[in-house]
Protein backbone atom coordinates (compact mmCIF):
# COMPACT_ATOMS: atom_id res chain seq x y z
CA UNK A 1 0.00 0.00 0.00
CA UNK A 2 1.41 3.18 -0.81
CA UNK A 3 2.23 6.01 2.29
CA UNK A 4 -0.71 8.15 2.75
CA UNK A 5 -0.13 12.18 1.67
CA UNK A 6 -1.41 15.16 3.21
CA UNK A 7 -1.40 18.81 1.68
CA UNK A 8 -2.39 20.26 5.51
CA UNK A 9 0.53 22.76 6.38
CA UNK A 10 2.65 21.21 9.12
CA UNK A 11 1.96 21.86 12.54
CA UNK A 12 4.16 25.01 14.09
CA UNK A 13 6.62 23.67 16.79
CA UNK A 14 4.73 24.14 20.48
CA UNK A 15 7.42 25.38 21.87
CA UNK A 16 8.01 28.41 19.50
CA UNK A 17 5.59 32.02 20.98
CA UNK A 18 3.10 32.95 18.57
CA UNK A 19 4.16 36.69 19.51
CA UNK A 20 6.45 38.68 21.57
CA UNK A 21 10.30 38.84 21.44
CA UNK A 22 12.24 34.99 20.48
CA UNK A 23 15.27 34.85 21.61
CA UNK A 24 18.29 33.81 20.37
CA UNK A 25 20.79 32.45 22.56
CA UNK A 26 24.33 31.72 22.45
CA UNK A 27 26.53 30.40 24.66
CA UNK A 28 29.23 33.11 26.21
CA UNK A 29 32.48 32.28 27.87
CA UNK A 30 34.59 35.75 28.11
CA UNK A 31 33.61 39.27 27.74
CA UNK A 32 30.08 38.84 29.96
CA UNK A 33 28.34 39.97 32.81
CA UNK A 34 25.77 38.42 34.94
CA UNK A 35 22.96 41.15 35.99
CA UNK A 36 19.55 40.48 38.11
CA UNK A 37 16.08 40.35 36.62
CA UNK A 38 14.97 43.09 39.13
CA UNK A 39 17.56 44.91 37.86
CA UNK A 40 17.43 44.92 34.24
CA UNK A 41 13.60 45.18 34.49
CA UNK A 42 13.21 47.92 36.65
CA UNK A 43 10.85 49.79 36.17
CA UNK A 44 11.53 53.33 35.65
CA UNK A 45 13.93 55.10 33.67
CA UNK A 46 16.24 53.75 30.85
CA UNK A 47 18.82 55.55 32.06
CA UNK A 48 19.09 54.60 35.09
CA UNK A 49 19.10 50.74 33.96
CA UNK A 50 21.56 51.78 31.10
CA UNK A 51 23.90 52.88 33.68
CA UNK A 52 23.56 50.34 36.18
CA UNK A 53 24.37 47.42 33.19
CA UNK A 54 27.32 49.50 31.87
CA UNK A 55 28.35 50.09 35.53
CA UNK A 56 28.62 46.57 36.46
CA UNK A 57 30.38 45.29 32.96
CA UNK A 58 33.65 47.30 34.59
CA UNK A 59 36.60 46.24 35.63
CA UNK A 60 37.34 46.87 39.16
CA UNK A 61 38.73 50.64 39.96
CA UNK A 62 37.57 52.03 36.33
CA UNK A 63 36.16 55.70 37.38
CA UNK A 64 32.40 56.20 37.28
CA UNK A 65 32.05 59.96 38.26
CA UNK A 66 29.89 62.15 36.47
CA UNK A 67 32.53 63.43 34.31
CA UNK A 68 33.21 59.67 33.11
CA UNK A 69 29.91 58.81 32.46
CA UNK A 70 28.86 61.47 30.53
CA UNK A 71 31.78 60.82 28.18
CA UNK A 72 30.67 57.54 27.38
CA UNK A 73 26.87 58.39 27.32
CA UNK A 74 25.09 60.65 25.17
CA UNK A 75 23.19 62.21 27.99
CA UNK A 76 23.98 64.77 29.94
CA UNK A 77 24.76 65.26 33.85
CA UNK A 78 21.58 66.41 34.88
CA UNK A 79 20.50 62.73 33.34
CA UNK A 80 23.14 60.54 34.80
CA UNK A 81 23.27 62.29 38.29
CA UNK A 82 19.42 61.29 38.33
CA UNK A 83 20.51 57.88 37.60
CA UNK A 84 23.50 57.82 40.22
CA UNK A 85 20.88 59.27 42.99
CA UNK A 86 18.03 56.59 41.90
CA UNK A 87 21.06 54.16 42.21
CA UNK A 88 21.97 54.91 45.68
CA UNK A 89 18.02 55.47 46.55
CA UNK A 90 17.12 51.96 45.81
CA UNK A 91 20.65 50.41 47.51
CA UNK A 92 22.72 49.61 44.17
CA UNK A 93 25.22 52.51 45.26
CA UNK A 94 27.16 53.69 47.56
CA UNK A 95 29.84 55.53 48.13
CA UNK A 96 32.05 55.80 51.25
CA UNK A 97 34.97 58.04 52.18
CA UNK A 98 37.86 56.05 53.43
CA UNK A 99 41.13 57.14 54.62
CA UNK A 100 44.51 55.23 53.55
CA UNK A 101 47.35 54.35 55.65
CA UNK A 102 49.46 57.31 54.10
CA UNK A 103 47.03 59.70 55.51
CA UNK A 104 44.78 60.66 52.66
CA UNK A 105 41.05 60.29 51.87
CA UNK A 106 39.37 59.14 49.00
CA UNK A 107 36.07 58.21 47.86
CA UNK A 108 35.45 54.48 46.95
CA UNK A 109 32.15 52.91 45.23
CA UNK A 110 30.63 50.04 45.98
CA UNK A 111 28.01 49.06 43.48
CA UNK A 112 25.95 45.87 44.71
CA UNK A 113 24.37 43.68 42.29
CA UNK A 114 21.70 42.69 44.41
CA UNK A 115 20.83 45.08 46.80
CA UNK A 116 21.84 44.75 51.08
CA UNK A 117 25.12 42.89 50.24
CA UNK A 118 27.92 43.27 52.35
CA UNK A 119 31.08 44.81 50.14
CA UNK A 120 34.34 42.32 49.41
CA UNK A 121 37.17 43.72 50.49
CA UNK A 122 39.27 44.46 47.21
CA UNK A 123 42.94 44.59 46.32
CA UNK A 124 44.44 48.38 46.10
CA UNK A 125 46.49 47.34 42.87
CA UNK A 126 46.15 47.71 39.75
CA UNK A 127 43.03 46.46 38.11
CA UNK A 128 43.47 43.58 35.52
CA UNK A 129 42.87 43.64 31.97
CA UNK A 130 39.48 43.59 30.28
CA UNK A 131 38.18 40.34 29.65
CA UNK A 132 40.85 37.89 32.13
CA UNK A 133 38.83 35.60 34.87
CA UNK A 134 38.88 37.36 37.89
CA UNK A 135 40.80 34.55 40.61
CA UNK A 136 38.40 33.23 42.68
CA UNK A 137 37.69 34.85 46.25
CA UNK A 138 38.66 33.28 49.71
CA UNK A 139 35.62 32.50 51.49
CA UNK A 140 34.78 34.95 54.27
CA UNK A 141 35.51 33.56 57.66
CA UNK A 142 32.71 32.42 59.45
CA UNK A 143 31.11 34.23 62.81
CA UNK A 144 31.15 32.33 65.82
CA UNK A 145 28.41 30.52 67.22
CA UNK A 146 27.28 32.52 69.64
CA UNK A 147 27.88 35.67 67.44
CA UNK A 148 25.39 34.21 64.72
CA UNK A 149 23.13 33.75 67.63
CA UNK A 150 23.07 36.73 68.91
CA UNK A 151 22.88 38.48 65.43
CA UNK A 152 19.54 38.52 63.41
CA UNK A 153 18.89 37.90 60.06
CA UNK A 154 17.59 41.90 60.17
CA UNK A 155 21.20 42.58 60.66
CA UNK A 156 22.05 46.32 59.26
CA UNK A 157 24.25 46.43 55.43
CA UNK A 158 27.13 48.33 57.53
CA UNK A 159 27.15 45.77 60.33
CA UNK A 160 27.91 43.11 57.37
CA UNK A 161 30.45 45.49 56.34
CA UNK A 162 31.88 45.63 59.18
CA UNK A 163 32.53 41.59 59.68
CA UNK A 164 32.90 40.96 55.92
CA UNK A 165 35.95 43.37 55.88
CA UNK A 166 38.22 43.57 58.90
CA UNK A 167 41.41 44.82 57.01
CA UNK A 168 39.54 47.82 55.80
CA UNK A 169 41.24 51.18 56.71
CA UNK A 170 38.94 52.62 60.18
CA UNK A 171 36.91 55.92 58.52
CA UNK A 172 37.84 59.08 60.55
CA UNK A 173 34.42 59.17 61.73
CA UNK A 174 34.13 55.61 63.37
CA UNK A 175 37.56 56.50 65.34
CA UNK A 176 35.25 60.18 66.61
CA UNK A 177 32.69 58.52 69.54
CA UNK A 178 29.70 60.71 70.19
CA UNK A 179 30.60 62.70 72.59
CA UNK A 180 33.13 64.15 70.29
CA UNK A 181 30.82 65.67 67.88
CA UNK A 182 28.78 68.91 67.79
CA UNK A 183 26.23 68.44 69.93
CA UNK A 184 24.24 71.01 67.52
CA UNK A 185 24.47 68.43 64.43
CA UNK A 186 23.64 65.30 66.98
CA UNK A 187 20.37 66.90 68.06
CA UNK A 188 19.19 67.29 64.23
CA UNK A 189 20.11 64.16 63.31
CA UNK A 190 17.74 62.54 66.49
CA UNK A 191 15.09 64.41 65.25
CA UNK A 192 14.90 63.27 62.17
CA UNK A 193 13.11 60.17 63.57
CA UNK A 194 10.31 62.59 64.56
CA UNK A 195 9.27 63.17 60.84
CA UNK A 196 10.19 59.29 60.01
CA UNK A 197 10.46 56.70 62.35
CA UNK A 198 12.51 54.74 59.56
CA UNK A 199 15.21 57.54 60.14
CA UNK A 200 16.70 55.89 63.11
CA UNK A 201 20.30 56.36 63.21
CA UNK A 202 22.84 54.34 65.65
CA UNK A 203 25.45 56.33 67.40
CA UNK A 204 28.06 54.80 64.49
CA UNK A 205 25.87 56.71 61.62
CA UNK A 206 25.06 59.87 63.93
CA UNK A 207 28.88 60.42 63.89
CA UNK A 208 29.42 59.65 60.41
CA UNK A 209 26.79 62.52 59.49
CA UNK A 210 27.45 64.71 61.99
CA UNK A 211 30.27 66.72 60.31
CA UNK A 212 28.63 66.87 57.41
CA UNK A 213 25.58 68.40 59.31
CA UNK A 214 27.81 70.91 60.97
CA UNK A 215 29.17 72.26 58.05
CA UNK A 216 25.79 73.44 56.93
CA UNK A 217 25.17 74.71 60.16
CA UNK A 218 28.42 76.81 60.23
CA UNK A 219 27.22 78.20 56.53
CA UNK A 220 23.84 79.17 58.17
CA UNK A 221 21.29 76.39 57.38
CA UNK A 222 18.75 76.59 60.21
CA UNK A 223 17.75 73.02 61.75
CA UNK A 224 14.68 73.03 60.36
CA UNK A 225 16.02 73.40 56.73
CA UNK A 226 18.58 70.80 57.47
CA UNK A 227 15.57 68.90 58.43
CA UNK A 228 13.02 69.00 55.81
CA UNK A 229 15.80 68.76 52.88
CA UNK A 230 17.26 65.02 54.36
CA UNK A 231 13.47 63.95 55.03
CA UNK A 232 12.17 65.68 51.45
CA UNK A 233 10.80 62.85 48.87
CA UNK A 234 12.28 59.39 50.67
CA UNK A 235 11.37 56.20 49.00
CA UNK A 236 8.64 54.18 50.20
CA UNK A 237 11.06 51.41 51.31
CA UNK A 238 14.47 51.42 52.12
CA UNK A 239 16.35 48.61 51.11
CA UNK A 240 19.53 49.44 53.13
CA UNK A 241 20.19 51.27 55.69
CA UNK A 242 19.09 55.19 55.18
CA UNK A 243 22.39 56.45 56.56
CA UNK A 244 23.65 56.20 53.03
CA UNK A 245 21.22 58.62 51.27
CA UNK A 246 21.27 60.94 54.32
CA UNK A 247 25.07 60.93 53.19
CA UNK A 248 24.49 61.76 49.43
CA UNK A 249 22.32 64.59 50.20
CA UNK A 250 24.45 66.14 52.81
CA UNK A 251 27.24 65.49 50.37
CA UNK A 252 25.46 66.46 46.66
CA UNK A 253 23.60 69.45 47.27
CA UNK A 254 25.21 72.72 47.29
CA UNK A 255 25.91 74.85 50.51
CA UNK A 256 23.83 78.13 50.45
CA UNK A 257 26.01 81.55 50.26
CA UNK A 258 26.66 82.64 53.26
CA UNK A 259 24.12 85.42 54.81
CA UNK A 260 25.55 88.87 54.56
CA UNK A 261 27.27 90.82 56.84
CA UNK A 262 25.23 93.74 58.84
CA UNK A 263 25.86 96.98 58.29
CA UNK A 264 27.51 99.41 60.58
CA UNK A 265 24.75 100.92 62.02
CA UNK A 266 24.42 104.56 61.21
CA UNK A 267 25.41 107.73 63.35
CA UNK A 268 22.63 109.55 64.05
CA UNK A 269 22.03 113.07 62.25
CA UNK A 270 21.18 115.87 64.17
CA UNK A 271 18.24 117.61 64.17
CA UNK A 272 18.37 120.32 60.90
CA UNK A 273 17.13 123.80 62.06
CA UNK A 274 14.50 126.14 60.18
CA UNK A 275 15.71 129.15 57.76
CA UNK A 276 15.14 132.14 60.06
CA UNK A 277 14.84 135.44 57.93
CA UNK A 278 17.52 138.03 60.34
CA UNK A 279 16.09 141.39 61.70
CA UNK A 280 19.02 143.25 61.12
CA UNK A 281 20.52 142.37 57.85
CA UNK A 282 17.46 140.12 56.16
CA UNK A 283 20.34 137.31 55.55
CA UNK A 284 18.67 133.91 56.11
CA UNK A 285 20.22 131.73 58.48
CA UNK A 286 19.19 128.69 60.72
CA UNK A 287 18.20 129.20 64.06
CA UNK A 288 15.21 127.36 66.17
CA UNK A 289 13.86 130.81 66.80
CA UNK A 290 13.79 134.43 64.59
CA UNK A 291 16.28 136.98 65.77
CA UNK A 292 19.62 138.13 64.78
CA UNK A 293 22.29 136.42 62.58
CA UNK A 294 25.67 135.76 64.36
CA UNK A 295 27.13 138.79 62.35
CA UNK A 296 24.81 141.07 63.49
CA UNK A 297 25.34 139.81 66.86
CA UNK A 298 29.16 140.07 67.17
CA UNK A 299 28.39 143.77 65.89
CA UNK A 300 26.09 144.24 68.52
CA UNK A 301 28.53 142.96 70.82
CA UNK A 302 31.60 145.53 69.93
CA UNK A 303 29.20 148.48 69.41
CA UNK A 304 29.48 149.18 73.06
CA UNK A 305 32.58 148.45 73.94
CA UNK A 306 33.78 150.87 70.88
CA UNK A 307 32.10 153.36 72.62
Amino acid sequence: MADSQSNARLRADAGAPTSGVIHVRTRLTADFTVISNALAQRRGSAVTVGVAVYILSLPTGTPVSIDALCAHFTEGEILISRALRELEAAGYLERRCERLPSGQIRTRTYFYDVPGGSPEPEPDGPPEPDGSPEPPKPPRPRKPPAAERATSSSATVTEAASFSAPDRPEEPEEAASLADADPRAVAVLTALRRVDPRLLLSEREAVRLAPAVGQWLAAGVAPSQITAHLTARLPDHFLTRPVGLLAFRLRETPLPAPPPAPLPPLAERPAVLPFQTCDGCERAFRAPEPGRCRDCRRREEKLPAAA
